[in-house]
């Protein structure tokens, strides 16, 4: 059986009654402070910040030199390392550090599906940017990140960061990112707890995440 609705008037004088009934609300209190914009950090205080969040996320930290032969090197020793033979990358990341890898290298393109990218071991990227007090990583799509689809699906993630490509705070890395851009941001590997706290790694993304920190 339905119920008639109360009418226009009806309606306003309930709404009335019940904000006679109710305490007024306090004025917004003013903001007192400011939040800090940048850190006042040397390039080496951020890299071992940076490393310190990292570790705690339970990511992987590799340092190499600042050239693309050295940070070549890192990646291969780190695919080595983990029994990788078949890799995904960026066109760019190929072209840089991957063209005369000894594994089966995959450059990205659209027609990979996400069965494609089951089919690799891992996937190597660069990255935007990386932000010291956080431990974040963040990528945005460009030639050197790819694209977010080959960032999910294989189980291993090594991302270059370069040290010029960490910045100390969030608002820093806010002001240099591309709003217009698609952004990942990344904490650590992929993981989940459940009601109970049990972590669960890899439900999401990459259940293993290694940093080659280059510079």
């Amino acid at each position: 059986m339905s119920e008639s609705l109360p009418d226009a008037g009806a309606r306003a004088t309930i709404l009335g009654r019940l904000r006679e009934a109710l305490p007024a609300a306090p004025a917004p209190v003013p903001a007192t402070g400011t939040y800090r914009q940048t850190a006042q950090w040397d390039s080496q205080q951020r890299a071992e910040l940076l490393v310190d969040r990292l570790l705690d996320d339970k990511a992987e930290v590799v340092r190499c030199g600042p050239s693309q032969h050295e940070m070549g090197v890192a990646v291969m020793t780190v695919l080595h390392r983990h029994g990788a033979g078949r890799v995904v990358a960026p066109p760019a990341v190929v072209d840089a550090l991957l063209a005369f890898a000894d594994v089966d290298v995959v450059p990205d393109s659209p027609g990979l599906t996400a069965r494609d990218l089951d089919a690799v071991d891992a996937v190597v990227t660069g990255c935007a940017l990386a932000i010291a007090d956080t431990g974040v990583i963040v990528l945005d799509g460009d030639r050197w990140c790819g694209r977010r689809a080959i960032t999910l699906v294989p189980d291993l993630h090594v991302c270059v960061v370069r040290l010029d490509h960490v910045v100390g705070l969030v608002p820093e890395a806010i002001a240099r990112l591309d709003p217009t851009r698609p952004q990942t941001w990344i904490a650590g590997p992929s993981a989940t707890s459940d009601i109970e706290l049990d972590r669960v790694e890899g439900v999401h993304g990459p259940r293993t995440l290694v940093v080659v920190l280059a510079g």
